[in-house]
């Protein structure tokens, strides 16, 4: 297990905070987290896994300690983050990655995985979304995400940071402790607020928005697992199937303390993952 470094990475017009972890003549794996979230989500696998992988954990633009974007409808879409993450590659210098997406990042990874920079990825693990998202679960997520709340003291920071990802499973208080300081940022009038910019919801504004799509999904090749939190409203055992019966036809594994999305960050979850990157760059 290694340390994490962070960089600030300029890539595209924008500056994109990367937490580091492992040496770099490691094979090279990217985690890529959810819509409103930070790659410090990461931490417990990514310190794990970095006994034997250089783990890149980017803050998507707008989110964590990555610049926000002067121009919201262009920059906040699966498009947009696509090109953002070669850029990344193209940085490190990383030519065949391993790819795992969370949420938002499975579906970035997909986008990737079904364009002409497949050849950037050596495999693939999708946590808990799938090429369609029911709507009222993207209402869901709308509706506390474009207005962040306000609060008057850290503690009711937690309090509603644990309520409200309640899906994320079980996981310890050092995992929520964490998380919470990882996820605010002060206010101009000095009080506590949700770390990343309002106008990230214009994803689903855009019709390049929620890119992957059944028929770009069809054309994945990669080597890829899925993984799902067996009461997750965003991926539903219906989509789930038609996964496995189409594109790379990938194994799936269903957590069953979880809903959207799993944390991956405790103990056995660990070890699921690292048997399945193996599994899957055989």
């Amino acid at each position: 297990m290694h340390g994490q470094q962070f960089s600030f990475v300029h890539a595209l017009g924008h500056e994109v905070h990367v937490t580091e972890w492992g040496t770099r003549n490691n094979p090279p794996l990217i985690m890529w987290h959810g819509l409103a979230r930070t790659g410090r989500d990461f931490d417990e696998l990514a310190a794990a896994l970095s006994d034997r992988y250089f783990v890149i954990c980017p803050d998507t633009i707008g989110r964590g300690l990555s610049s926000w974007s002067n121009d919201p409808k262009s920059d906040y879409c699966i498009d947009a983050y696509a090109r953002l993450a070669v850029a990344l590659l193209d940085h490190y210098d990383m030519n065949c990655v391993a790819w795992i997406g969370t949420s938002m990042g499975g579906a970035i990874g997909m986008h990737l995985a079904a364009g002409p920079d497949a050849s950037r990825l050596s495999c693939l693990i999708v946590n808990d979304i799938g090429p369609e998202v029911p709507q009222s679960a993207i209402d869901r997520i709308v509706q506390y995400v474009c207005e962040p709340p306000v609060f008057e003291h850290i503690t009711e920071a937690h309090a509603w940071l644990r309520n409200t990802y309640a899906p994320f499973g079980p996981a310890n208080p050092e995992f929520w402790q964490r998380m919470t300081l990882a996820s605010i940022r002060r206010t101009d009038q000095g009080k506590i607020s949700l770390h990343y910019d309002p106008n990230i919801t214009q994803q689903f504004l855009s019709s390049a928005g929620i890119k992957s799509t059944w028929s770009d999904y069809a054309t994945i090749t990669l080597p890829t697992h899925v993984i799902r939190g067996m009461s997750s409203d965003i991926l539903t055992t219906k989509t789930l199937t038609r996964m496995q019966l189409e594109g790379p036809r990938p194994q799936v594994t269903q957590i069953p303390d979880c809903g959207h999305a799993p944390t991956l960050s405790r103990p056995k979850d660990i070890q699921m993952i690292r048997d399945i990157l193996l599994d899957l760059c055989r």
